[in-house]
């Protein structure tokens, strides 16, 4: 699915008209397009044109009372899902989508952050709508710098231009000369509509448009390959409603912690998940009162693990008889409920455990590594972050678990990250990470990652992996060109693989902390079976997103 986002400039009028003639004109030349304006009011003019000239359904808009509550409860984030997923339901039946913005009006103040914001998360190129009623050439150029310079913050592609309502189309032909940036140089002119008395109502007006455009380029450029980006928004949406189609059961062993029955009842209302939350049923229901968290009565089971522990002894015992483990010791360490839930997962009762927001680490893991173990293709286990940068989601490996890898383990640590990249639509640019780009370094931490490199090549020759790349040559692809020019994955990588425990655990601390970068995980690869461990400070979000996660790998596990 390809997107272009018509951003409109100035004291743009007729947007709708634009709009709907560039539909118009991609359809005519044969391109399956459908269209949608994501915010505006109930019956919005747009939509209500698109459906009458093309008897074409589209979706109803986010109303504007509703972005003005998101805003201002912090809820930006969720504003930006909910138009990836208004724009992913014409997709369905559409090739491209149309999608136009918000005019700028004094009272929503937002509206140019928030068109490039729509822009980016949707890896749109953008059309910029202007239009010479009342301005002339230079101030229209004005404008179409200003827009240029806002939306190259978001990182989109710019496919062009149109200005409406032209009284002096040769005036208006020197507007490329008149824009002072580099990125209003670049874009293309699609068209120079001029009045027409011909144009009297909205069909008409769109039909005149239509005509005058020349999407010759657009056509040629939405026909080739789209780069690969995954942006916050489209990771989380494309993450909830991937867990919801797995229908996963996932326990959480902390059951009676507020943030977890909170998430637990979130996951249950989305249906991302069915939780079964270990703790005495009592106790439940007094915590859920005192926060009040309202349990529902379907997608969550709450289970007093002293009451399933028994049955689980005879199948502790056999995993850890090697350890010379008794029905003693079973009992006793089935008396944690971390343990009990992790022997479900073991016998296939559920399909996940997400644990931590009590528990440390390695008590959320040991028992991981004693009952479950590794994968049949799996030598160790390890972990990742997802980093939600502003433009791509990034993933970070390994930051929790293992401190000094060997050079073996760094290429199996590389190799799966790419693989659980892939398994959330995330395209695997793999990045060995050094203090030395290349040979311009020496040293044994050097040749470790050079040589790592070279074994995950080996082992996997299908994914594109670099290394040793230095963190800014592999993220910014300016750097990359100049001190990696042959490399595929330098200043394009997705995929971030640290040399050792401290410096991948500081590095991310760092990064989310510094920039305010939403970090989900760690997620753990390499188990037969998904187990997943919370940060103790984690918030509600982080173990709703991290249960989804769960929920996926265990689909395709």
């Amino acid at each position: 699915m390809k997107t272009l986002f018509i951003a409109p400039v100035g004291k743009i009028q007729s947007l709708a008209s634009t709009s709907l003639a560039l539909v118009k004109a991609l359809k005519d030349s044969g391109m399956n397009v459908g269209f949608i304006k994501p915010i505006g009011s109930d019956h919005n003019h747009s939509s209500e044109l698109y459906r009458t000239l093309f008897q074409d359904e589209t979706p109803s808009p986010i109303l504007e009372a509703d972005v003005n509550d998101a805003i201002r409860h912090n809820q930006y984030d969720e504003l930006l899902e909910n138009v990836v997923a208004k724009v992913a339901e014409v997709s369905k039946i559409h090739d491209i989508v149309v999608v136009e913005g918000l005019t700028y009006q004094s009272d929503r103040p937002y509206t140019h952050d928030l068109n490039a914001d729509i822009a980016r998360t949707l890896c749109a190129g953008v059309i910029f709508a202007g239009n010479a009623k009342e301005d002339s050439a230079e101030e229209v150029a004005a404008q179409f710098d200003l827009n240029a310079y806002i939306y190259s913050q978001a990182h989109v592609w710019f496919a062009g231009y149109i200005i409406n309502h032209v009284t002096n189309p040769d005036a208006m032909t020197q507007i490329t000369h008149l824009c002072q940036t580099d990125f209003c140089r670049s874009l293309d002119l699609m068209g120079i509509i001029t009045e027409a008395e011909s144009a009297k109502d909205d069909q008409a007006a769109v039909a005149h448009i239509a005509q005058s455009l020349n999407v010759t380029k657009l056509i040629e450029a939405l026909k080739q390959p789209s780069p690969n980006r995954m942006p916050p928004s489209a990771f989380r949406y494309k993450l909830i409603q991937s867990a919801q189609q797995a229908n996963r059961r996932i326990v959480l062993p902390e059951g009676d912690e507020p943030r977890t029955l909170r998430a637990a009842a979130i996951c249950a209302e989305r249906g991302i998940a069915r939780c079964v939350l270990l703790a005495n049923p009592e106790t439940v229901a007094e915590v859920a009162k005192a926060n009040n968290i309202v349990i529902p009565t379907q997608g969550i089971e709450i289970i007093d693990p002293a009451t399933i522990a028994e049955q689980y002894v005879a199948g502790f015992v056999e995993r850890r008889k090697h350890k010379g483990a008794t029905e003693e010791t079973a009992r006793e360490a089935l008396k944690d409920s971390v343990v009990v839930g992790t022997m479900m997962l073991a016998e296939g009762h559920v399909d996940g455990l997400v644990s931590g927001a009590v528990h440390t680490t390695a008590d959320t893991i040991r028992p991981a590594f004693q009952l479950i173990g590794t994968a049949p293709d799996s030598k160790m286990v390890s972990s990742i972050f997802f980093m939600l940068m502003k433009d791509q989601v990034h993933v970070y490996g390994d930051c929790a678990v293992n401190p000094e890898p060997t050079a073996e383990q760094l290429a199996d640590i590389a190799v799966q990250s790419a693989r659980s990249a892939a398994i959330f639509d995330i395209e695997p640019r793999v990045a060995m990470l050094s203090y030395s780009t290349g040979t311009s370094g020496a040293g044994p931490q050097v040749e470790k990652v050079a040589e790592a490199t070279k074994i995950a090549q080996e082992k996997a020759p299908d994914l594109m992996i670099d290394g040793p790349l230095q963190f800014d040559a592999a993220s910014v692809l300016s750097v990359g060109k100049q001190k990696a020019p042959n490399s595929k994955v330098a200043g394009r990588a997705t995929v971030f693989i640290f040399p050792d425990l401290n410096t991948g655990n500081i590095t991310y601390k760092a990064v989310q902390r510094s920039a305010n970068v939403v970090c989900i995980g760690p997620m753990l690869q390499g188990l037969a079976k998904p187990v997943n461990d919370l940060s103790r400070g984690a918030l509600v979000d982080d173990i709703v997103y991290t249960i989804a996660i769960t929920a996926l790998q265990g689909n395709q596990q």
